[in-house]
């Protein structure tokens, strides 16, 4: 079974003087996969400035605008409709061999192939004493581990917006054990890496009609590899496994590889900049 989603993003940007020349890149649309169909892509700014479409580095869409003119004042909106199927996030076996799986981590050729979402990070680097606040049990399987690690990393931060900045390391996520979705999954990502499971920082948008932490905006969560099932997600900031809800843009090794939005003003003064995110389910 599908469903018919519409999503609409806006950001309303201002600026104190004029702005004589400026860059943005946005990695914000629905990227296609088996379970993301028919994504249809509508993008306009307020200066009818064109858009450029192309692939980044990890394969996935990107829109590029460059006005030819100075201004103070941008709009930007963008609508995208697709179909989603149903996600069963267990549908796989549960009783597997894990003593297989765990051998197939420690082989050098799967450290190899898996290098880019094994490696540290600025942003999913563990402080100094603090790699044994959450421990893997040799005694459960990966999965159970790693739903176990879900659950530790939802209790530990306290959701809490404007204590942290999109650049904020783990020290002091983990120092103030306060902090929002990209915080919860940089230290999911750090603590499975640590423990030789791939792990890569995701960014999207969630089905917005189940009250689910993160909602409103963007959202972030987690997808890690697990030996004989695959990639699976898992959304540390509401405690649950990545499911129908859960609308992937794209994927990196942390938030700087999916910024949503990246850019360069050449102006002096202040800016003010409005965010929305609306997702709708029609089904």
């Amino acid at each position: 079974m599908s469903n018919e989603y519409k999503i609409t993003y806006k950001t309303e940007n201002t600026y104190d003087n004029w702005v004589n020349n400026a860059y943005w890149q946005f990695l914000i649309i629905p990227m296609e996969n088996n379970t993301q169909h028919d994504v249809n892509v509508e993008f306009s700014n307020s200066l009818f400035a064109d858009n450029e479409y192309s692939i980044n580095g990890f394969g996935f869409k990107t829109i590029r605008v460059h006005p030819k003119i100075k201004f103070k004042q941008i709009n930007f909106e963008a609508q995208f409709s697709f179909r989603k199927d149903d996600i069963d996030p267990f549908d796989f076996p549960l009783d597997l061999d894990d003593t297989l799986a765990n051998e197939k981590i420690k082989e050098f050729d799967f450290k190899i192939d898996f290098e880019s979402f094994l490696k540290r990070t600025p942003l999913t680097t563990l402080p100094d004493g603090t790699s044994s606040i959450f421990i893997f049990d040799p005694s459960n399987s990966i999965f159970k581990n790693l739903q176990n690690l879900n659950h530790w990393t939802f209790n530990h931060i306290q959701f809490k917006a404007g204590v942290t900045q999109v650049d904020t390391e783990l020290k002091d996520v983990i120092a103030t054990r306060q902090g929002v979705c990209q915080d919860f999954t940089h230290l999911f990502c750090a603590m499975s890496r640590k423990n030789g499971i791939p792990a890569r920082y995701v960014s999207g948008y969630l089905n917005q009609e189940h009250g689910l932490i993160g909602d409103s905006q963007m959202h972030a969560w987690a997808e890690v590899y697990i030996p004989l099932v695959g990639w699976k997600g898992f959304d540390p900031t509401n405690n649950i496994m990545a499911n129908t809800n859960h609308i992937k843009v794209c994927h990196g090794k942390d938030y700087k590889d999916c910024s949503p939005l990246k850019g360069i003003i050449y102006s002096q003064g202040q800016n003010k900049t409005k965010y929305s995110v609306k997702v709708q389910s029609q089904q």
